[in-house]
């Protein structure tokens, strides 16, 4: 219903083409402008042309003015076991994180901890400045200077 209360007719017409999904992604472009300044053929024939979920990308950095990376779902067999060792390492992480962090994100920097941790004593110096600086860029403003006025005050 959405599609129809909000597309033009000559949007509707050519949905086919396009398909459904596509179809909704370009409804909410339209509820958005109310039908003002709504540049459907544009929009249209990106919807023919890009897969799916770079369309999906696209809509979404129209209405939000911000880019997204690609993701993708992961899937993964867990034991019992392993469950609550897991669950307690995401509470942790969410904890210090923030608790509006992602679920992805709070596994990110996990991993991102271990391997720092693991690349310690190796000769990959490399793989350990890329988790950190990662680290580093994930910290609000006042810590990222908390940190640097750490690092600096201990090399000098």
């Amino acid at each position: 219903m959405s599609i129809h209360e909000h597309l033009p007719p000559e949007v509707k017409r050519e949905l086919k083409q396009a398909g459904w999904t596509k179809g909704l992604e370009l409804a909410k472009l339209a509820r958005r402008s109310n039908g003002q300044d709504f540049d459907c053929a544009i929009w249209l024939h990106k919807a023919r042309e890009m897969p799916k979920e770079q369309f999906q990308r696209e809509v979404k950095k129209e209405l939000t003015g911000r880019d997204t990376e690609p993701w993708e779902i992961v899937y993964f067999k867990l034991y019992n076991s392993q469950i609550p060792v897991i669950g307690q390492a995401h509470e942790t992480a969410a904890l210090m994180l923030g608790s509006d962090k992602p679920r992805g994100y709070c596994l990110e920097m996990i991993c991102a901890d271990f391997v720092a941790g693991a690349n310690l004593d190796s000769a990959e110096p490399d793989v350990l400045l890329r988790a950190v600086a990662r680290v580093f860029q994930c910290l609000p403003a006042e810590q990222k200077n908390e940190f640097l006025h750490e690092a600096l005050g201990t090399a000098a």
